[in-house]
């Protein structure tokens, strides 16, 4: 029982490093100001700082956003939830393949700040990343 509570409180610890939530407030007027000229119909904004950059999570006309902007303001990347039937077929194949019976927690699109899309499906705590055309991309850790 003792090893588990330690083991819970390294990975508690980790995942608080990782991504903070913080009050506007706290976050830097430039990047307020590129979350809010890019969206300016964004409602409850949710602040998370996650690497040293700041991480919106808002609504705007009726879609949940994820956006990822750095300490200058530069907008590096949104996300938006999609069904994973939106996905390329060749990356769905993937998942089921690598990932037999388990559950997809989330996917989601990403548009990064030079316009290049790709696909992320949470899977089995790991984020499976492909690109357009369904090809493996890489995983990550959540």
């Amino acid at each position: 029982m003792k090893k588990l509570t330690i083991v819970f409180t390294i990975t508690a610890s980790i995942v608080l490093i990782n991504a903070q939530k913080i009050q506007q407030k706290d976050i830097p007027a430039l990047v307020q100001a590129r979350v809010q000229k890019q969206f300016p119909d964004a409602k409850n904004i949710q602040w998370e700082k996650e690497h040293g950059n700041y991480e919106a999570g808002f609504q705007s006309k009726g879609i949940k956003y994820s956006v990822l902007v750095n300490s200058s303001g530069t907008l590096l990347e949104t996300e938006i939830p999609v069904a994973i039937n939106s996905f390329p077929a060749q990356s769905k194949a993937f998942i089921l393949k690598k990932y037999p019976n388990q559950k997809i927690k989330e996917t989601s699109r990403i548009t990064d700040s030079k316009g290049v899309v790709t696909y992320e499906a949470e899977v089995n705590g790991k984020d499976v990343i492909f690109d357009t055309k369904g090809n493996f991309l890489k995983e990550t850790k959540d």
